[in-house]
């Protein structure tokens, strides 16, 4: 059992590295600097997905809140329900699909684009999809297998998601310079961190 483990362990690490290591760093660093104009401009960033996207998405949404920065969850679905409302004019969607060719990322997309000065982001793991070949900014990563017994659950592909977005939030949160004191804490006056931040 434990050499099992083991080596499951050691295939879902192999993945992960994989994944993160095929990140184009030059696309990853523009996609940065768009969120960071992004917000200075007083726009904010969202994060849309459905399915087991969803959590990440909301993650996302809460752990650039707590640092102060303006960011929103929009569930693909409920977008064209009278959410995409929430999208304004100068705002960035980070649209989550790992295959590119959702049939309700695909409208979600379409839509968007007819809204003026809206900037979209693809993060996916398929290098050609419908969306892929026809968006401008694109994030691709690799993914060889999702770690379940018939490579179909998003199972690594969530995983990656969530480390890649926390990873925004931390890049902007360096990038424009917050403060723990000014920006942080005020957001955390209760629980564990709240105690801890009295603390210091």
């Amino acid at each position: 059992m434990k050499d099992a483990l083991d080596r499951y362990f050691r295939q879902e690490m192999e993945q992960y590295e994989l994944a993160l290591r095929s990140i184009d760093t030059d696309v990853f660093e523009r996609l940065i600097d768009d969120c960071r104009q992004t917000l200075e401009a007083g726009h904010k960033v969202i994060a849309s997905g459905l399915g087991k996207n969803v959590p990440i998405c909301e993650k996302f949404e809460g752990t650039m809140l707590s640092l102060g920065l303006d960011a929103n969850f929009l569930h693909t679905n409920s977008a064209v329900h009278g959410d995409m409302g929430m999208v304004k004019s100068g705002d960035l969607v980070l649209i989550l699909t790992k295959s590119g060719s959702t049939q309700e990322s695909v409208y979600l997309v379409d839509l968007l684009q007819k809204r003026p000065g809206v900037k979209l982001w693809l993060l996916s793991f398929q290098p050609h999809s419908p969306l892929a070949d026809t968006m401008k900014n694109t994030l691709i990563m690799r993914l060889d297998h999702e770690g379940d017994l018939w490579n179909i659950l998003p199972n690594n592909s969530t995983v990656i998601y969530l480390i890649v977005l926390q990873k925004i939030a931390i890049e902007l949160s360096a990038r424009m310079h917050l403060s723990l004191e000014t920006d942080f804490k005020p957001n955390h006056p209760g629980g564990a961190i709240g105690g801890l931040l009295r603390e210091k």
